[in-house]
């Protein structure tokens, strides 16, 4: 049979053909968003690598508001947002005050139970730099730049971080623990010999 004229020669030129514009860009974003996660799954190791990126990210966006003398109505609120993240990095996954039973060690002869975040490193690594990138495309759009005296703006930053700090601070003394576990604990090698290896002929 004769391919009509003017149509297409094969079916899977007219499915092609035939495929909505919405599904063609969902795809598109889709296969975007896979490549995009990969990359984050293969950074996830290199701790330093990505926190020198996070402070080449930091310094370009604070480069742009020192000579362009505005925004600071949007570097106040990425202020606010990075301290909620440190009291989220600072906290532990489970509060000892609202949890039923000890969460963490609070004696040298407990076990030994590492910090577990509220928010994890990566994740606070992830969001910051997210942060950052998105306050910098916000500078690009002059809506953002209302003026304001900023001394104020850093000013009431100070004192609500300062009161912050000072919470998490007498939280981490009431509860006896320590933001920061580096590994497994280690023990000494040489360890007491027992009853029973004492008894043993030699």
């Amino acid at each position: 049979m004769d391919p009509i004229p003017g149509g297409s020669a094969t079916p899977a030129a007219d499915l092609n053909s035939a495929t909505p514009a919405a599904t063609v860009v969902s795809m598109w974003a889709f296969t975007i968003s896979q490549h995009y996660q990969h990359l984050l799954d293969k950074s996830t190791p290199y701790v330093l690598y990505r926190w020198i990126a996070f402070l080449l990210v930091a310094f370009v966006y604070v480069l742009r508001v020192y000579l362009i003398q505005g925004f600071y109505v949007v570097t106040y609120a990425l202020s606010i947002y990075i301290l909620n993240l440190i009291i989220g990095f600072l906290s532990p996954q489970v509060d000892p005050e609202f949890s039923d039973g000890p969460t963490l060690p609070t004696r040298g002869s407990d076990e030994f139970r590492p910090f577990v975040r509220r928010l994890p490193e990566f994740k606070f690594w992830y969001s910051i730099t997210k942060a950052f990138c998105i306050a910098f495309a916000l500078t690009f759009v002059r809506v953002f730049d209302v003026p304001v005296f900023w001394p104020i703006l850093l000013f009431y930053w100070i004192i609500l971080c300062m009161l912050t700090m000072k919470r998490q601070i007498l939280h981490m003394i009431r509860y006896k623990y320590v933001p920061f576990s580096f590994g497994k604990q280690r023990y000494n090698r040489k360890s007491a010999p027992s009853a029973d290896n004492e008894n043993l002929p030699s």
